[in-house]
C-alpha cells in the first residue's frame, strides 16, 4: 500500500500581450520565451514519459489569456520567426568563436532550437495547446482553468464582475478543451469568503489556497494541509505543502541555486556585436535576453566571473535532486500516515515558468522525478486533486481563511501606495459596464461590436499582472501604460455608444489588438436578477 500522494500543480499564466501595430514588440517576447524554455520542453518531457510507459498524474492550469495567445495566428507566426532568428544567431556565433567549449554549448542550443522548431511547426501545427489537450485526453494531465484575466477577486468590489471573471474562465476552457473544467486556479490563490459560492455555481469542484488559507480555516483542519477541506458551498480546497514546495522554488535554499545549473542572468545578447543584435534580435538594436545563456551559476561571483555551462554535469545534478526530492516526500508521507487515518496528499504548486525559464533544468528534474516515482517508489504516487477526491469523497467541512500565495500572504503586492490608484477606476468601470449591459437590449451590429469590445477592455484592465509588475518594479512603464490603455479604451467606447457615434476604425483597431475572448457577449455582465 502506498503511504501518500504527491500532487504537482503547475500554474501557467502570462498577461495578454499582442501588438499587431508593430512588427517587433519587446513584451511579446514574454510569450516566446515561455514557449521555448517552458511549454515545449515540458510537453516533450510529458510525451516522452508517456511513450516509455511511465504512468504519472500532473495538474496544470492554463489561464484564458494564455489559451488565447497560444492559439493566436499572428503570435504563432511571430514565434516561428523568433525561433528562426535564434537559429541564425547561434549559427553566426559558432562561426565567430573558436573556443571548443563555447562551440559545444552553442551547438547544443542549435540542436535544441532546430528540434523545437520542427516540433512546433510540424507535430503541433503551431499550437502548443493541442499537445497538452491530447495528454489530458490520455489521462496524464488534469488541465484546469483560471478566472478570465487572473484578477485578484477579493479586491473586486462588484459582485457581478467577480462572477463574470469565473464564468468567462469556465467558458473559455470549454471553448479550447471541449469539456467542462473540474478545477480552477484562483489568480494568485487569492481567496475570501463568498468566492466558493461562485465556483460552486459554475460547477467547479476544487481549487487551491496557500498554506495559511487552510491552517487558519474555520474550524481548524484536522489534517492540516495534507487533506482537502470542503467549504459550506461544497468546493474542495487544497493547501500548499511548504515542505514539498520550498526545495523546488527557492533559489537560495532549494535545488535551482545549485552552482552547476545554468545561470539565468548572463545572456549572450549583451556580449555579441551590435550588428548581430540588429540582425537577429531587434532591428532597432535593443538588447534583451536571447535565451542563449552559456554559463553556470558558479557561485556568488560577478557575472563576468561565471564559468562555462556543463550540460552533462547539470543533468547529473537534476537526477540527484530528483532522487533527493522523492526520498524526502517518501519520509514525509510515512510520518503523516502514522498520524492520519488516510493517505496524505502533499500538494506542491509552482508557477510553470519556474521549470525551464527560471530554472533551465527544471523540466529535466521533473522528467527524472516522475520516472523515479513510477519505477522505484513503493511509498508515494503522483495524483491529481480530482482523483484524490474520488478516493476520499468525504472531507472535513471548513471555510478557508482570507489569503493569497503572494509575498506576505495577503494583498500588499497588488494593493499598495504604488497601485492604489487602479482600483477606484476599475470599480467605476465595472458599474458602468453592468448598467450599460442591462440598459441596451437591441443594439445595432456595430453597437454590439463596441459593447463586446468594452467587455474585453474591462476584463483586460482587471488583470492582476499590471499591479504586480508595478509593485515589483518590472516593466513599470509598460504596465502603467497598458492599465491606462484598457481603461481609456473602455471609456472611449462607452462615450461612443452613449452618443450613437462609433468610430469604426478605432473599434477595428481595438478588435485586432485586444482580440481576446472572441465569443464574448456583453450581456454576460447583466446581473442575474436583471436578466430574469
Amino acid at each position: 500500500m502506498k503511504k501518500g500522494y504527491l500532487a504537482i500543480v503547475l500554474h501557467s499564466h502570462l498577461p495578454f500581450v499582442k501588438h499587431p501595430e508593430e512588427e517587433y514588440f519587446l513584451e511579446e517576447n514574454w510569450l516566446y520565451e515561455a514557449i521555448t524554455e517552458t511549454y515545449l520542453p515540458l510537453y516533450i518531457v510529458f510525451n516522452k514519459l508517456k511513450n516509455e510507459g511511465i504512468k504519472y498524474e500532473i495538474t496544470m492550469s492554463v489561464t484564458p489569456p494564455l489559451m488565447n495567445m497560444l492559439s493566436d495566428p499572428l503570435l504563432s507566426e511571430r514565434y516561428v520567426r523568433y525561433l528562426k532568428n535564434r537559429i541564425e544567431l547561434v549559427k553566426s556565433e559558432i562561426k565567430r568563436r573558436d573556443n571548443k567549449k563555447e562551440s559545444e554549448i552553442l551547438n547544443f542550443y542549435l540542436d535544441r532550437f532546430l528540434m523545437l522548431s520542427d516540433l512546433f511547426e510540424n507535430e503541433l501545427g503551431l499550437n502548443v495547446l493541442s499537445g497538452f489537450k491530447k495528454l489530458q485526453e490520455e489521462g496524464f494531465l488534469e488541465i484546469i482553468t483560471c478566472s478570465a484575466t487572473h484578477e485578484i477577486l477579493p479586491l473586486e468590489l462588484n459582485e457581478r464582475a467577480r462572477e463574470v471573471q469565473i464564468e468567462v474562465g469556465v467558458s473559455e476552457y470549454e471553448r479550447f478543451f471541449e469539456k467542462k473544467p473540474r478545477g480552477i486556479w484562483l489568480g494568485e490563490c487569492a481567496y475570501t469568503d463568498g468566492i466558493d459560492k461562485i465556483l460552486s455555481d459554475n460547477g467547479i469542484l476544487f481549487t487551491f489556497v496557500d498554506t495559511h488559507g487552510i491552517l487558519y480555516a474555520n474550524p481548524s483542519p484536522l489534517y492540516g494541509v495534507h487533506a482537502p477541506v470542503v467549504s459550506k458551498n461544497g468546493v474542495a480546497f487544497f493547501g500548499r505543502d511548504p515542505e514539498a514546495s520550498k526545495q523546488v522554488w527557492s533559489a537560495n535554499e532549494g535545488y535551482p541555486g545549485d552552482f552547476n545549473y545554468r545561470e539565468f542572468y548572463r545572456d549572450i545578447a549583451y556580449d555579441i556585436p551590435l550588428e548581430s543584435v540588429k540582425k537577429y534580435l531587434h532591428p532597432a538594436g535593443f538588447k534583451f535576453d536571447s535565451g542563449i545563456k552559456m554559463h553556470r551559476i558558479t557561485g556568488k561571483v560577478p557575472l563576468g566571473k561565471k564559468e562555462l555551462y556543463d550540460r552533462n554535469k547539470a543533468l547529473e545534478m537534476a537526477d540527484i535532486h530528483a532522487g533527493n526530492f522523492m526520498f524526502n516526500r517518501e519520509k514525509e508521507a510515512e510520518y503523516l500516515l502514522s498520524v492520519m487515518d488516510r493517505e496524505p496528499i502533499m500538494v506542491a504548486p509552482f508557477d510553470t515558468e519556474l521549470f525551464g525559464h527560471w530554472w533551465f533544468e527544471g523540466p529535466d528534474f521533473l522528467e527524472r522525478l516522475l520516472r523515479k516515482i513510477f519505477r522505484f517508489s513503493k511509498k508515494i504516487e503522483t495524483i491529481t486533486p480530482f482523483n484524490y477526491l474520488k478516493k476520499y469523497p468525504v472531507n472535513q467541512l471548513s471555510d478557508p481563511a482570507v489569503s493569497t500565495w503572494g509575498d506576505g500572504g495577503y494583498f500588499k503586492v497588488w494593493l499598495n501606495e504604488k497601485t492604489d490608484w487602479i482600483y477606484p477606476h476599475l470599480h467605476v468601470l465595472g458599474k458602468k459596464m453592468i448598467a450599460l449591459s442591462e440598459r441596451v437590449d437591441n443594439p445595432s451590429p456595430i453597437e454590439k461590436r463596441a459593447l463586446n469590445q468594452m467587455a474585453r477592455e474591462l476584463l483586460l484592465a482587471q488583470s492582476s499582472d499590471w499591479a504586480f509588475l508595478i509593485s515589483v518594479g518590472t516593466a513599470i512603464h509598460y504596465s502603467e501604460r497598458m492599465e491606462k490603455f484598457h481603461m481609456n479604451a473602455f471609456l472611449t467606447l462607452y462615450d461612443m455608444v452613449n452618443s450613437g457615434r462609433i468610430d469604426e476604425s478605432f473599434l477595428s483597431y481595438l478588435e485586432k489588438k485586444d482580440s481576446i475572448f472572441p465569443k464574448i457577449d456583453y450581456k454576460i455582465f447583466r446581473r442575474k436578477r436583471a436578466a430574469m
